[in-house]
């Protein structure tokens, strides 16, 4: 569906003023608004500068030159959204000067239509090998002799033959460049994650509203989907546990539905112009027993206590032994051992919803401004329940800023 479709179909399946009040700013008989609408895409002098900052770290570290195939890098240097196959797209990164492309023959009309940047386009034929050409780049700018680096998410294949395409080259790890450039997010990439926020708390005020008893996890995965869409986001996942299942952190094939007094677990997000959002809300349907209410603010102060961690400068590990230290002072773990955190406190985010660096035991990479990151030290109990409140925020130079701000109590839930 499009956006239109997806918009009219959230109307039609609303209902009641509770449900449609769940979407600030949307009145009953008002046109559902599209938060997207206000989001401003990356712009060429924007990847420009990230080309120029990438290259300067080439020289740095002696690297000619830098190969990366489609995905989230491809996307943040030149603004090609393309996909892998078993014929080869890359891009080629030089220390100095335009980048090179290279693409089949019958790719490249469209290779050119997202094409950001300047670059000098080489296409290949189905009988010709890539990697030649690849080759036959680097050698006409003379750097077939030079240290090429390549973008960690490279399949081995390329990167292998390349080796052997250029047997005087030496091929190393691109990733301290490619990393040095994406964690460190622009004013105009964080903006672009706030509304991709916006629009999932928007989505959970609206799909919460609406949990009704006996309702099955795809039921309300559904809703969260589709209200993802109207509200002008590109779903990327809605992941519902339900009662037992919320003590496994991505689930159980055991069929579970909407019970009273029962958990539910809700992990979601979405992306606007290739940016991605990722907050998670555990609610009860009914009344929370006592133990319910404890475990759910427990792991709300926890939130809290790795929020508090998260000083420029500190390591990105010290955030995760702060929220561990604290579980277990109180009897949780040790460790990853359950019940308690059997995951890390947080991953980083940006165009993937999972990135370096991780907030995870021995990381030790500073924290900076810039950086963005998932808080979600959630607990779990096999056989039982798990809660798990997840927001993310991004490192500034006076500390950490919510993307969505936390519940404060579970019988306010969404926050």
């Amino acid at each position: 569906m499009n956006i239109e479709t997806d918009r009219r179909h959230f109307l039609a399946i609303g209902s009641g003023a509770a449900a449609m009040m769940a979407v600030p700013g949307w009145t009953q008989g008002a046109a559902l608004p599209n938060f997207a609408a206000r989001a401003v895409p990356i712009g060429r002098e924007e990847r420009l500068a990230r080309i120029a900052k990438a290259q300067r770290l080439m020289r740095e570290r002696g690297m000619s030159a830098l190969l990366i195939e489609p995905g989230a890098s491809l996307v943040y240097f030149t603004g090609i959204r393309w996909w892998r196959s078993e014929r080869l797209t890359a891009a080629i990164l030089p220390a100095e000067g335009d980048i090179g492309i290279v693409t089949p023959f019958f790719e490249e009309p469209s290779i050119r239509e997202s094409l950001a940047v300047p670059g000098d386009v080489r296409v290949w034929q189905e009988d010709e090998d890539p990697i030649a050409l690849v080759a036959g780049w680097l050698k006409d700018r003379k750097l077939g002799q030079g240290n090429i680096g390549i973008e960690e998410t490279v399949r081995f294949f390329a990167s292998d033959a390349l080796a052997h395409a250029l047997p005087q080259a030496r091929v190393t790890a691109g990733a301290p460049v490619v990393r040095a450039c994406r964690m460190i997010k622009s004013p105009a990439e964080i903006a672009l994650m706030q509304v991709a926020s916006d629009i999932t708390m928007a989505a959970y005020r609206h799909v919460h509203a609406r949990v009704e008893k006996g309702m099955a996890a795809r039921d309300i995965s559904r809703m969260m989907t589709e209200a993802m869409a109207a509200l002008g986001g590109s779903p990327e996942f809605a992941l519902v546990l339900l009662n037992e299942a919320s003590a496994y952190p991505h689930g159980s094939e055991k069929p579970q539905v909407v019970q009273e007094g029962g958990i539910v677990l809700m992990d979601s997000g979405c992306t606007v112009e290739g940016y991605q959002s990722d907050i998670s809300r555990t609610f009860v349907f009914g009344e929370p027993t006592k133990e319910q209410r404890e475990v759910w603010e427990t792991m709300r102060r926890g939130q809290g206590v790795a929020h508090a961690a998260a000083k420029i400068g500190a390591s990105a590990g010290s955030v995760d032994d702060a929220v561990r230290g604290w579980y277990e002072s109180l009897g949780y773990g040790p460790r990853y051992k359950l019940p308690g955190l059997s995951h890390r406190t947080g991953h980083g985010i940006g165009l993937e919803g999972h990135e370096p660096v991780n907030l995870v035991h021995g990381e030790t990479t500073p924290l900076a401004p810039g950086m963005c990151f998932s808080n979600e030290p959630g607990l779990y109990f096999p056989g039982k329940f798990g809660v798990r409140i997840e927001d993310c925020f991004h490192m500034t130079a006076e500390g950490p800023r919510w993307f969505s701000v936390p519940p404060t109590s579970l019988d306010n839930p969404i926050g």
